[in-house]
């Protein structure tokens, strides 16, 4: 067994970190809103602690607009809830079209964080965590052609 007991899984999302081990980061930078260089979004090859191919096949985060879609549409529902608790909605006033824009503006400004939990999420999905992930050399993935790797 590692050092250390089993990570969560829902602070191993949160915090981008590799799902066979979670303990090693996804991301090269942890900074989600260093856009200099486009740093934000660049995830390492393997994980740095594990070894675990965090691109599986070409073209394997396709899927990831779902999910950031879900989770947009997750925190605008959430956002519309809190809204009508805290201030309540009124056809007399334009507090419908604040917690509109609001919404827009905060879904902007998340998009980075947004983009980084929809590929953990889904890398979490495909890569099972393993125990005893010290011992198990990290599988190589079956569908990557290197040299059409980035082609897209």
């Amino acid at each position: 067994m590692s050092s250390q007991g089993k990570p969560s899984y829902l602070l191993s999302v949160l915090n981008n970190k590799c799902p066979r081990c979670r303990r090693g980061k996804i991301f090269q930078s942890n900074n989600a809103y260093a856009f200099k260089g486009s740093r934000y979004m660049k995830m390492h090859d393997k994980c740095p602690v594990c070894g675990q191919a965090t691109e599986i096949e070409v073209g394997f985060y396709y899927g990831t607009g779902y999910v950031s879609y879900a989770l947009c549409v997750a925190f605008t529902v959430a956002f519309f809830i809190a809204w009508y608790v805290l201030i309540g909605f009124s056809i007399d006033d334009n507090r419908l079209f604040w917690c509109l824009g609001l919404d827009i503006v905060l879904l902007v400004l998340l998009q980075p964080v947004i983009m980084r939990l929809s590929r953990t999420m889904w890398l979490s999905w495909f890569v099972k965590y393993d125990k005893e992930w010290d011992k198990h050399k990290a599988e190589e993935p079956e569908r990557i052609v290197p040299e059409q790797m980035g082609n897209w």
